[in-house]
C-alpha cells in the first residue's frame, strides 16, 4: 500500500546568503509540493516589486484547489507596507499555498521583523549561512561527498579544495563527479589527484584554442570537461572572445615579424606567435562573423540564454562555420 504524501509546511523561511544553499532550499520546497500535488505551480517574485494587493492575489487559494508555491525573494528589502502585508498573511496562511520567504537576515526593522514573525508562526527554517571559514568549507565538501553516496577522509577533502578552489558550486560538482567516477564511492586524496591530473589545462582558454583552429571535436570535448569541472560559463565565453579578438588584431597587422608585431600591438611575443599560427584559414569576413558570435555568447551566458551550456556549444559550432566560410 502506497504511503500518503506528506503535506509540506505552509510557511518556510530560507535564511542566509549562501546562494547554492538557498537555491537548494527553494528546489526542495518545490519538490515537496510536487510530491504532495503533481499539479503544484511555482511562482518566484521579488518583494521589492510587490504591492500589498499583488501579494494578496498571489497567495489567494486556487479556484481548482491546486497547490501553489510562492517564493518571495529579497524579503530583507521589504518596505513598511509590504512587510505589514506579509506579516498579516503569515498570521492566517491560506490552505494549499506554500509561502517560501528568502531573507538574508539583514535589512531595516520592518523587513528584519519578518524573521521573528515567521519563527513565531512555526515556519520551517532552512539555515543558509555564508560559508567562509576553512573548517566550514571542509564540512561542506564532506557532506557533498556523503550526499552523493560516497565516503572520504580529511586528506581527500583537503586535496579536493586545493584542486578546485573555494567556489561551492564547483566543489559540489567535483564531489559528485568523483563519487560517480570512483566506482565504489570511496574518495581518497589519490583519487582526487588522479581525477584532476591531466585536466589542469581544461580551462576556457583550452576550449578557445581548439575552437579558433577549427578543431570542433576537440573543442566540444574540452568544453564538456570544463562544464563538469565547474569552470564558470562566463570565463569560457571570455576566452573565446579573447581568442577571436587576438587573431583579428594579428591578422589585421599583416604577416610581419612577431617581435615587431609584439611591440606594435602591445602583446607578448609568444601570444603573437600563437595567434599567427591560429589565424591560418581565417579571412576578414569570417572574423567579422566570429566577432558577432562571441558578442552574442557573452550576453547568453550572462542571462540571455536559458541554457548556458547549450549556448557555448552552439558558439563553438558557429565559430567553426565562420572559419570555413572565410
Amino acid at each position: 500500500m502506497k504511503a500518503p504524501a506528506v503535506t509540506p509546511p505552509a510557511l518556510q523561511l530560507v535564511l542566509g546568503e549562501e546562494e547554492l544553499l538557498v537555491e537548494r532550499a527553494v528546489r526542495a520546497a518545490a519538490d515537496a509540493a510536487k510530491l504532495a500535488d503533481s499539479t503544484a505551480e511555482l511562482t518566484r517574485v521579488k518583494v521589492s516589486d510587490l504591492t500589498p494587493p499583488e501579494l494578496a492575489e498571489l497567495v489567494s487559494p486556487s479556484l481548482f484547489a491546486e497547490r501553489r508555491v510562492i517564493v518571495l525573494e529579497g524579503a530583507h528589502d521589504a518596505g513598511k507596507d509590504i512587510a505589514a502585508a506579509i506579516t498579516s498573511y503569515i498570521k492566517e496562511p491560506a490552505d494549499g499555498v506554500q509561502l517560501v520567504v528568502l531573507h538574508t537576515g539583514g535589512g531595516r526593522k520592518p523587513a528584519k521583523d519578518l524573521i521573528g514573525v515567521l519563527r513565531s508562526a512555526d515556519a520551517h527554517v532552512a539555515e543558509c549561512p555564508r560559508i567562509t571559514k576553512p573548517a566550514d568549507r571542509e564540512s561542506f565538501v564532506r557532506n557533498e561527498i556523503r550526499r552523493a553516496g560516497g565516503k572520504s577522509d580529511s586528506d581527500a577533502v583537503s586535496a579536493l579544495i586545493d584542486s578546485v578552489g573555494s567556489d561551492l558550486r564547483e566543489l559540489a560538482s567535483a564531489a559528485a563527479q568523483l563519487v560517480a567516477d570512483t566506482g565504489d564511492g570511496q574518495v581518497t586524496a589519490e583519487a582526487v589527484r588522479r581525477y584532476h591530473r591531466g585536466r589542469a589545462d581544461v580551462t576556457g582558454f583550452a576550449v578557445a584554442e581548439k575552437a579558433i583552429t577549427g578543431d570542433v571535436p576537440g573543442a566540444l570535448e574540452m568544453l564538456r570537461w570544463a562544464m563538469q569541472l565547474g569552470v564558470p560559463h562566463v570565463l569560457v565565453a571570455d576566452a573565446l572572445a579573447d581568442a577571436v579578438r587576438t587573431v583579428a588584431r594579428v591578422s589585421g597587422a599583416g604577416r610581419a615579424d612577431p617581435y615587431r608585431l609584439s611591440s606594435e600591438l602591445g602583446m607578448p611575443t609568444w601570444k603573437v606567435r600563437k595567434a599567427l599560427s591560429q589565424s591560418r584559414g581565417w579571412h576578414p569576413p569570417g572574423l567579422v562573423a566570429a566577432m558577432q558570435v562571441v558578442a552574442e555568447v557573452n550576453a547568453d551566458v550572462k542571462g540571455v540564454a536559458v541554457d548556458a551550456d547549450y549556448a557555448l556549444q552552439r558558439a563553438v559550432l558557429r565559430l567553426a562555420e565562420a572559419r570555413r566560410r572565410s
